[in-house]
């Protein structure tokens, strides 16, 4: 185990920065190349990656997507107005990007491509991605993200594999779900988990690096404190309300 945290060191060296007032990440993935993360709002994030540019659930509300490079992908959980935001896909998106969503987002935006739950695609030379069951399992909450319905995505980068659960309880899935070296799970009550469940989604999950994310009012440092046991997972919160 010792040796395998000195490897991830080695792979994953990282620092934060502030971007245009938005906290950024910066890697090193496992193939060598720079990865960069910068943490917008709420649900809303962007990768950069050897000179591309990905956005996930961008929303005008939160940035002004003009002033970002161009988006080569984006990529859409599902169709709440939290994450689903026209105006901010056509601000992100130019001549060529790839607009991925899942069935119930595509049908509203009528345009791109649609990946559904189970879905795994080379999407270009540098993306593999997968396509997640997202959904709520707390009776009564289903209504908010009924099964089968929303997408969550695992991108592959550099061979390092990043989660992004999007709206999601801690669903049996997550326990399949191998070899993330960083995660994002939503941790907002009742839409999304309560600490307690992302405590028991990061459990199963194991990622060397855990963003919260989706937090609202919830008080986060409680997960944090309370994965503070678990050695192998590196709690890091960034500003997202």
């Amino acid at each position: 185990m010792k040796n395998g945290i000195i490897m991830m060191c080695c792979l994953l060296s990282t620092m934060t920065t502030k971007a245009n007032s938005f906290e950024t990440d910066t890697f090193t993935t496992k193939e060598g190349k720079k990865l960069e993360i910068t943490f917008i709002k709420h649900a809303s994030l962007m990768f950069l990656y050897d000179g591309h540019v990905i956005q996930v659930d961008p929303i005008s509300a939160y940035a002004d997507y003009t002033k970002f490079p161009k988006a080569d992908i984006i990529l859409i959980t599902h169709e709440h107005y939290d994450h689903l935001d026209p105006k901010a896909i056509a601000a992100a998106e130019k001549e060529g990007t790839i607009l991925v969503s899942n069935p119930s987002s595509y049908q509203q935006l009528q345009k791109g491509r649609v990946m559904k739950n189970g879905d795994r695609e080379q999407l270009t030379p540098y993306l593999f991605l997968e396509a997640v069951p997202a959904y709520n399992t707390t009776p009564g909450r289903d209504k908010f993200h009924p099964r089968g319905r929303d997408n969550g995505y695992i991108l592959t980068l550099g061979g390092t594999r990043i989660y992004i659960a999007g709206d999601t309880e801690d669903i049996p899935e997550m326990q399949d779900l191998k070899n993330i070296d960083i995660a994002f799970l939503p941790v907002n009550q009742p839409y999304t988990m309560t600490v307690p469940q992302a405590v028991r989604a990061a459990k199963w999950i194991k990622p060397r690096i855990l963003y919260p994310y989706h937090y609202g009012e919830t008080p986060i440092r409680e997960l944090q404190q309370q994965l503070k046991d678990e050695p192998s997972i590196d709690v890091r919160i960034r500003q997202l309300q």
